[in-house]
């Protein structure tokens, strides 16, 4: 079920995207684009406030604010109506191509008729989108991948959304008398960065009650099918949920098979049919007279094939099933082990959190340290100075007092396109951390690129190379370089990578994660909050992390406090050139 908070971010952004389209007022574009994103983090629920209280959550402004209350009151805003009668639906479609702009978009529809992405397709493959202006054949390359990105996203969901159905659903059914115990499967208990469907998997001995439950529930739109041990419904934002109601004597059994993934299933039925078994969902059986053999646990069914439980998110045939074989499995990083969030926003920059409050809410989730890295300068756009800068270290050192946590000054940089960052090595070294982050330019070619990160890990104050593909699930591609290159690069720097924990990124992805680790590269898992609510996405990225086999030695921002400042300060006296002096970053902020 979308919550209201999600349902405002998605209609500002809406209204964002159709001023964009339709060449509106630049500030006001950004003024809603900085409201979506500001309700998207707030805690609250803002369905329960007036005008005057939303006006207090900063970046809304009355307009906004009115057109909330509107939304709520009427389940509309009529300004947004407007907006949409006035663009063609297909001109809206071709906007979530992730290489077209809104802006491009309008182009193609007024120039040309283009008003649908099938259409759109046929101008490319035809030529006649080269003969229009400022659309070649890099730029008809560029679209046929974003058409081909946009095909493949369809009718899968975020690991976030996807989630916060399940959990709503486990609830629900978990308060019911005849539900045993309750719990998500597949894709989503692997923690897949997008999923296609729903599977919750229930044990009861009276399944009827569990599945009445389940086809009540307020978030089901559509009941698909109902039969005596699975039922499927369809919610209001059209994602399916399948429920299967097992004996309890069949749990493990059932766990293990709906989790899959269905390569690693397969895999694992090979072994029990070279001992004489068969497994399905209901257990572990001899072939033979077809005795149960073992079916209650996960850790059973394994163990009598002769492997270790294998944790979930190693389920993808990547070497899990020999490494469970031979005693190899890794212990893998969890959110416990997390000393310390190493890249956050405040509203000093595009965050819509104070800085004492981000202190206050990493307190509170039981940190040793904690960084504050707001935008550089060279993102215009944020307005930084060197005075705001150093107003923000020095207010950062006077509430060292105030917490138990370490506090670090840290700052993300942008990566120009040759490869260099903000101010100079003399401003820089005054930093605790510094993340180095691309923000522009995504489209370099690929040996431009590589470079560009490259230059950027051999920079000697740069710590931590922020979510270093850019990619957005489902609306932005990565950009275009030789990842092994760049892990190279950061194994032999010292430079750790990030595993961005932005449900809208998980950046490095799972697969570059197994390359990177491979060359001995060092990983940072971080929030990138922009809100206080953002800081519970450090789960999301824990799980992409697992999905590339991390350990917590892997992962610097699970070390002890010191070993983190030797590891900062070894890179700076191992790339910084004789005789170029430089200062070390203080002990404590």
């Amino acid at each position: 079920m979308v919550r209201p908070d999600e349902a405002v971010e998605a209609l500002l952004q809406e209204f964002a995207d159709l001023l964009a389209i339709t060449d509106g007022d630049p500030y006001k574009i950004r003024a809603y684009e900085n409201a979506a994103r500001t309700i998207a983090g707030y805690p609250a629920d803002v369905s329960h406030l007036d005008v005057e209280s939303l006006r207090e959550i900063p970046n809304i402004g009355r307009s906004i604010a009115e057109k909330i209350t509107e939304y709520f009151t009427t389940g509309r805003i009529e300004a947004l109506e407007r907006l949409r009668e006035e663009i063609p639906a297909g001109v809206r479609e071709l906007v979530k191509i992730p290489t077209l702009g809104p802006r491009r978009a309008m182009v193609l529809y007024t120039d040309l008729g283009i008003a649908s992405v099938a259409q759109l397709e046929d101008a490319i493959q035809s030529g006649l989108l080269e003969e229009q202006h400022g659309f070649g054949p890099k730029t008809a390359a560029n679209l046929l991948h974003g058409i081909e990105l946009l095909t493949q996203s369809k009718g899968r969901i975020p690991l976030r959304d996807a989630l916060a159905t399940a959990e709503e659903i486990i609830v629900h059914l978990s308060a019911v008398p005849a539900c045993m115990t309750c719990t998500y499967a597949g894709s989503l208990r692997r923690m897949c960065e997008t999923v296609g469907d729903v599977d919750v998997l229930a044990a009861s001995t009276e399944p009827e009650p569990v599945m009445d439950a389940f086809t009540r529930l307020p978030i089901v739109a559509e009941v698909i099918a109902r039969g005596p041990t699975k039922t499927s419904v369809r919610t209001a934002t059209s994602l399916q949920v399948d429920l299967r109601v097992v004996p309890p004597a069949s749990w493990g059994a059932a766990l293990q098979y709906f989790t899959g993934s269905k390569e690693h299933n397969i895999r694992v039925r090979e072994i029990a049919v070279r001992k004489g078994l068969k497994l399905s969902e209901y257990g572990l059986f001899r072939v033979d007279d077809d005795s149960l053999v073992v079916s209650e646990t996960e850790e059973e069914v394994y163990a009598k094939l002769e492997l270790a439980w294998i944790p979930p998110t190693l389920r993808e045939d990547r070497g899990e099933i020999e490494a469970a074989r031979t005693g190899r499995l890794p212990r893998l990083v969890t959110v416990a082990d997390i000393q310390g969030d190493l890249h956050t926003h405040t509203d000093l920059t595009d965050g819509a959190a104070t800085l004492s409050e981000m202190l206050a809410a990493a307190q509170g989730r039981g940190y040793h340290y904690y960084a504050v890295t707001d935008h550089a300068k060279n993102l215009t756009m944020q307005r930084m100075t060197d005075e705001k800068m150093l107003d923000q270290r020095s207010r950062l050192r006077m509430l060292a007092d105030t917490t138990d946590m370490e506090l670090l000054h840290g700052t993300e940089l942008n990566i120009e396109p040759d490869g260099e960052v903000d101010w100079d090595a003399d401003f820089l070294a005054g930093f605790d951390l510094r993340v180095a982050s691309i923000h522009s330019r995504f489209g370099q070619p690929r040996k431009a690129m590589t470079r560009r990160l490259v230059r950027a890990c051999e920079n000697p104050h740069v710590n931590i190379i922020g979510h270093p593909t850019t990619r957005r699930i489902n609306q932005r591609p990565p950009v275009n370089a030789d990842f092994d290159a760049v892990f190279e690069a950061a194994a032999a720097t010292g430079t750790a990578l990030e595993v961005n924990s932005s449900p809208d990124r998980l950046d490095l992805p799972d697969d570059l994660i197994l390359r990177a680790r491979h060359h001995g590269v060092k990983f940072a898992v971080n929030t990138d909050a922009h809100a206080v609510a953002q800081l519970d996405f450090l789960r999301y990225g824990v799980g992409t992390a697992q999905r590339g086999w991390l350990t917590p030695d892997d992962v610097i921002n699970t070390w002890p406090l010191e070993k983190l400042r030797e590891f900062v300060a070894a890179k700076q006296e191992r790339l910084t050139p004789a005789g170029v002096p430089h200062r070390r970053a203080p002990r404590r902020t």
